[in-house]
């Protein structure tokens, strides 16, 4: 499955400018941007995947082209999908990204694999 390559340009320079040290990691049939070592920020197909506070969900629910990450075919609590239409503008792309290292610092980290 192919992902968004624009968009991970647009999400590398985002990050770069701000100056955050990231990975990138191929997962999901997608990518994902990892950020001490949890994942932030990802793209499945051409949709943004951001991790966000859970207790801020309902809020960003509300907003147009969002909707709950059911990549596994149900939502998972904290994760949302935002639709390429609505992250067209730089700014717009930068809200997101910013919601979600506003969260990664309360984020667990996934069990490391032994």
């Amino acid at each position: 499955m192919a992902f968004d390559e624009l968009l991970a340009r647009r999400i590398h320079h985002e990050l770069e400018q701000r100056s955050i040290s990231y990975h990138d990691k191929k997962m999901m049939g997608g990518l994902c941007f990892m950020i001490n070592d949890k994942m932030c920020i990802g793209i499945v197909k051409n949709e943004l995947m951001c991790r966000i506070d859970p207790d801020a969900e309902s809020n960003y629910l509300k907003k147009k082209g969002v909707r709950p990450m059911d990549f596994t075919g149900r939502p998972m609590k904290g994760y949302l999908f935002v639709h390429p239409s609505v992250i067209d503008r730089d700014q717009d792309l930068a809200y997101w990204i910013q919601a979600c290292l506003e969260f990664n610092p309360k984020a667990k980290a996934s069990k490391k694999k032994s």
